[in-house]
């Protein structure tokens, strides 16, 4: 009777400690895919994302999210020539960007944007950009 308890002792065991090590897996995987999905490196993953969210929080339009598409492409070949000359003029392209977006915005899609650019700044502000 005694060897049977602690077989089933080390069976219970062997279990919980499967458990944990799933459990932590499992912790480690999430933590990845969800750090990627922040943070995204492709740049055409990050364009993508910015896109949907400002449809989805804007309500932008087909014909602002096609407008947009320019102005995202400008703001990037702008960059890319600061960048060969390290020129620090990326503020001013920047608000160049926000200012061209406000312009194919309507007034009811205005004050969402201003707060999503609030909540984008306090994100770069605590990621210590």
């Amino acid at each position: 009777m005694r060897r049977t308890s602690l077989t089933t002792l080390y069976l219970v065991l062997l279990f919980l400690s499967g458990v944990a090590v799933g459990a932590f897996g499992l912790r480690l995987y999430t933590l990845k895919t969800v750090s990627a999905n922040i943070n995204p490196r492709n740049p055409e993953e990050f364009r993508r994302r910015y896109v949907a969210e400002l449809r989805d929080k804007l309500g932008l339009t087909e014909d602002q999210v096609k407008l947009l598409g320019p102005i995202l492409d400008e703001t990037r070949q702008r960059h890319r020539e600061l960048m060969e000359t390290h020129r620090p003029e990326f503020k001013a392209i920047q608000d160049e960007q926000v200012r061209k977006i406000r312009a194919i915005l309507t007034d009811a899609q205005q004050p969402e944007y201003t707060k999503l650019l609030e909540l984008r700044e306090k994100r770069r502000q605590e990621q210590g950009r």
